[in-house]
């Protein structure tokens, strides 16, 4: 079975092969970001915050153990199906469209691990900020953690071959009309599998005008999860902080 999708993200994202090959993310890691971004942006206590994209809601049932009210949504209805088990009365998780507005403001929309860019059509990645902006209160926050494009461009690994859970996965990364993409193929139970990843490769400037076209105001800029300054150059993430 060859497995293919105009939008590639709403099968890959729902295979259980999506999260065998990610399985290794590191956590740590991303309890660290939390802790330093919801004290750069000195949280209120008990505050509200929407992940968007929240897959399997990692950072949502983090963020909920420090204390914030956190709604985690996602396209993907495997994931949310999975994050559910996490549920309480001040965690919830729901499948939504983020090019689409929520039907709740929040202290701050957090949008993580680059979760951004996958669309075809250039007017939803617009309409993602709106949204954002939308799902504001007066005092929020919205936070996009997406790649250094240029960097990633830059130290491309062409090809790679990863065993997970006894599959190999082989790997091809390479620039295409403006996005980077990832091509996976293996073979799981005597079956051919093809996936492909695409990400619009945006830098800086190109999320700039975005902000702008959206209203909102871009008011930090930092280059990795310790939230040092950014470097085009040298940086792994770009997190942007705007309101």
């Amino acid at each position: 079975m060859i497995t293919n999708t105009t939008n590639w993200y709403t099968s890959w994202f729902d295979t259980p092969f999506y999260h065998i090959l990610y399985k290794d993310r590191d956590n740590t890691e991303a309890q660290a970001f939390m802790d330093t971004l919801t004290n750069y942006l000195n949280m209120p206590e008990l505050g509200t915050i929407l992940d968007l994209a929240c897959g399997k809601g990692r950072h949502a049932v983090y963020l909920n153990t420090l204390g914030y009210h956190v709604t985690g949504v996602d396209l993907s209805e495997n994931s949310i199906k999975h994050a559910k088990q996490f549920e309480n009365d001040t965690l919830h998780f729901e499948v939504h469209d983020m090019c689409k507005p929520y039907n709740k403001q929040f202290d701050a929309v957090f949008n993580l691990f680059t979760s951004f860019g996958y669309f075809d059509k250039d007017e939803d990645n617009l309409n993602t900020i709106k949204a954002i902006k939308a799902n504001l209160n007066d005092f929020g926050f919205g936070v996009i953690d997406f790649m250094n494009s240029e960097f990633i461009i830059d130290n491309l690994v062409p090809e790679e071959l990863k065993t997970v859970n006894g599959i190999d996965f082989n790997l091809k990364r390479y620039v295409e009309d403006g996005y980077i993409v990832k091509d996976i193929s293996f073979i799981a139970d005597d079956e051919n599998y093809n996936f492909q990843e695409r990400v619009k490769a945006f830098k800086l400037d190109d999320f700039q005008k975005l902000f702008k076209k959206a209203g909102v105001h871009l008011l930090d800029v930092f280059g990795d999860y310790k939230l040092r300054k950014f470097n085009s150059k040298t940086s792994e993430r770009l997190v942007m902080i705007f309101k």
